[in-house]
């Protein structure tokens, strides 16, 4: 329908413009038997049309990604200019600090520019690519890509014979006597080559992406900032797994969900920074204050294709463990699926990163800042123990790490905290009875 107004609006246009010409020939010839309004020059002329018959040309600019993000990088353009896309199509995927974007097309229409390449950085609100609007979806859908063309400078044919066998030479001439010569002195033994053949040893580049840049920048800052202080604590994972393996399965049958290691860590988390304060608090450094924190969110490190990202467990006093798997679990597919949004990442008062799912025995993790402490689990193996009654026993034992920001907390607070939660792992009854 739309296309036929504008047809007819051309149509109106280019009449009014021929009858405009015939009157001005006629004043011309004889200007005393023209009407009067047809010698207006056209200059004076007013026609009103509607802008968006006449402009269907649109340039759609960089979206707005974030209150703190001002630019991004274009990773990736799926389309090419002179192809149809519909509502809703990713014309280009771009990249900033946190999260990648896809830009979508607002109506149907054609490409006829993008206005950048891969790798470019654009501003938010700048041009990013021109859609005509005006043109037609083609029958059958969007046109398929246009078949390579075959070659032009097609290999010749092998020559059969690249070249004609070499007659036989001649014999050579029989060489005349040689006179003996004094027999020589025993050279000595040469010596073996110590040269290894190293093989190919080739290197490659690849270009950093934005989100590695960020993290790689963030970590540095934070060990500029902080004034981090490990402290280790080694926890036995005996009795959760017993309790894990007994209620597995009528858990997942229940809550439709498996039970990981991970909501008891939260949750054990969670107790203990209740108990102790200033573990969930962070320092501001423009006012110099001390800011408490009377809610827990907890960010859980996960891996992601392009790179480490921390999405956020919101209120994890209020939580049950139930709860717990399955926002981790919702986050972990959407951090495979590259669709966590900067609203799952942003805030956090305390991390816990989980290395001991690549098998880690134990490590230092760096503290994400603004917040003040981070928890580090690593991987549970057997080891022998002394029990209470002095018995040495294989149990299996897991080494939890503590850093901590020394200008807030002080060597007892972060002892205590670690130890709080290597109790309530150990006995998970205190989790139940709060103690």
């Amino acid at each position: 329908m739309i296309s036929a107004i504008r047809a007819a609006t051309r149509r109106s246009l280019a009449t009014n413009l021929r009858a405009t010409s015939s009157s001005l020939n006629s004043c011309t010839s004889s200007p005393s038997l023209a009407p009067r309004w047809s010698c207006t020059p056209p200059s004076y002329r007013q026609y009103t049309t509607h802008p968006t018959l006449l402009m269907p040309v649109k340039t759609i600019d960089v979206p707005t990604m974030g209150d703190s993000i001002t630019e991004g990088t274009i990773v990736d353009i799926p389309v090419a200019p002179g192809d149809y896309v519909h509502e809703d199509d990713v014309i280009l995927v771009l990249e900033t600090d946190k999260v990648s974007i896809d830009v979508r097309a607002p109506e149907g229409g054609k490409v006829l520019e993008i206005l950048g390449e891969v790798d470019d950085i654009v501003e938010v609100g700048s041009g990013l690519y021109k859609l005509d609007t005006d043109v037609e979806a083609p029958a059958g859908g969007a046109p398929a890509a246009t078949e390579e063309a075959p070659d032009a400078a097609a290999p010749a044919e092998t020559v059969a014979a690249a070249a004609p066998v070499a007659a036989t030479p001649p014999p050579a001439a029989a060489p005349a006597p040689v006179k003996k010569a004094a027999p020589a002195a025993a050279p000595l033994p040469a010596m073996e080559s110590i040269t290894t053949n190293l093989g190919n040893r080739p290197e490659r580049r690849s270009k950093m992406s934005r989100m590695r840049q960020r993290v790689s920048v963030r970590l540095k800052e934070s060990q500029n900032t902080a004034a981090s202080l490990t402290t280790f604590q080694e926890v036995d994972m005996g009795n959760f797994m017993e309790m894990r393996s007994r209620h597995k399965d009528e858990f997942q049958k229940k809550h439709g969900v498996k039970l990981g290691f991970m909501s008891v860590f939260v949750k054990a988390c969670t107790a203990a920074l209740q108990e102790i304060p200033s573990i969930n608090a962070y320092i501001d450094e423009e006012s110099k204050e001390i800011v408490y924190r009377d809610y827990c969110d907890v960010s859980v490190a996960v891996a992601s294709p392009n790179g480490l990202v921390v999405p956020v467990l919101r209120n994890t006093e209020y939580m049950t463990f139930a709860d717990v798997e399955r926002t981790i679990a919702l986050f972990g597919q959407k951090a495979k699926d590259g669709a966590l949004s900067l609203d799952d990442m942003s805030g956090g008062t305390f991390t816990i990163s989980n290395g001991g799912t690549f098998g880690s025995l134990m490590g230092t993790p760096i503290i994400n800042q603004p917040q003040s402490a981070i928890l580090g689990m690593h991987a549970t193996k057997m080891r022998a123990v002394v029990d209470e009654k002095g018995n040495v026993v294989a149990r299996p034992m897991m080494y939890l790490a503590l850093t901590y920001d020394h200008r807030l907390i002080d060597g007892r607070e972060g002892v205590t905290f670690l130890k709080s939660v290597a109790d309530k792992i150990t006995d998970p009854a205190r989790l139940v009875f709060d103690i």
